[in-house]
């Protein structure tokens, strides 16, 4: 079994695992289950195909399944849309899955633009694999100054997963963290042969205790919205509602922004944070008086 089968058959088998038969409407049929989750055979028959060949299927023998089988699955599995696409993804024949694109991504200058617009919250833009790709001024304050950092580790998973300070700063680090982990497996499978994708997975497994562990969880998760708290060492807590939007023109760009209530004590935290984190400007050189020549009038 080659790389993308497995990842085909733990996804469908992880899938499967966590549906219960009462969450799938089956009746009790009284044979002992040694299997957590629904069996390959109730699979089937709630998918309407054979057990044959959903077996070929979750042990990568069985290519190019129809669209009706691939949404019967889908709807037996009770996957969201981000499960349904990285199903996709793991169904497309290995010779035609995507390459990731090579050349260095480059942020537009009006989206540039954007991000010093938007001075009054965190707003920041990401690339494949999570790359931060460009910042706010208060995004590098509440997070971290990614502009300080060799180009190579401006990357938000590394940040959660392998910064000591995150975990601080961050709240709910777990989750967060997780939820970036599935992130990075939703772009695994859209993009298998990503070598710089595959060299990350690799330093995270390696340095990271906990990816191992969610990277199998075989979750997947395209971030559209959500809410966050991070823990400032100068203002306390501050608390986001965030959006993310695709970049027009640009399918792998992301633009993230960290939105807050009006008038509320995040508001006001990040106005003080803004008033005392402003660089300072130089002030007007002094000019002396001209003293005029002896005898001038």
């Amino acid at each position: 079994m080659d790389d993308r089968s497995r990842e085909l058959a733990d996804f469908l088998r992880t899938r499967r695992a966590r549906i219960t038969p009462a969450q799938a409407a089956l009746p009790v049929d009284g044979r002992a289950r040694r299997v957590p989750g629904l069996r390959r055979d109730e699979v089937a028959r709630l998918a309407g195909v054979s057990t044959e060949y959903y077996t070929r299927l979750e042990q990568g023998r069985a290519h190019n399944p129809s669209p009706e089988v691939v949404e019967a699955l889908a709807s037996t599995l009770q996957l969201d849309p981000s499960e349904r696409e990285h199903l996709a993804d793991l169904l497309t024949r290995p010779a035609a899955t995507r390459r990731a694109p090579t050349a260095p991504q480059r942020v537009r200058p009006g989206l540039h633009l954007m991000l010093q617009t938007l001075d009054h919250v965190p707003a920041f833009v990401l690339g494949r694999r999570t790359d931060v790709l460009a910042s706010n001024r208060l995004a590098r304050e509440v997070l971290t100054d990614f502009d300080a950092l060799p180009v190579p580790r401006r990357n938000l998973a590394r940040y959660y997963l392998l910064d000591p300070e995150a975990r601080q700063r961050v709240g709910d680090w777990q989750r967060i963290a997780a939820e970036t982990v599935a992130v990075l497996r939703l772009e695994a499978g859209r993009y298998p042969h990503d070598r710089q994708l595959a060299d990350l997975v690799g330093e995270l497994t390696l340095r990271s205790p906990e990816f191992s562990t969610w990277w199998s969880d075989h979750r997947v998760l395209r971030r559209t919205h959500g809410t966050k708290c991070y823990h400032h060492p100068l203002v306390g807590d501050l608390y986001f509602s965030y959006e993310s939007f695709q970049a027009p023109g640009d399918t792998n760009q992301t633009l993230c922004v960290y939105n807050v209530e009006p008038a509320s004590d995040t508001a006001q935290a990040l106005r003080l944070l803004t008033s005392w984190t402003a660089p300072q400007q130089n002030p007007l050189p002094h000019t002396q008086p001209t003293t005029p020549p002896a005898g001038a009038s």
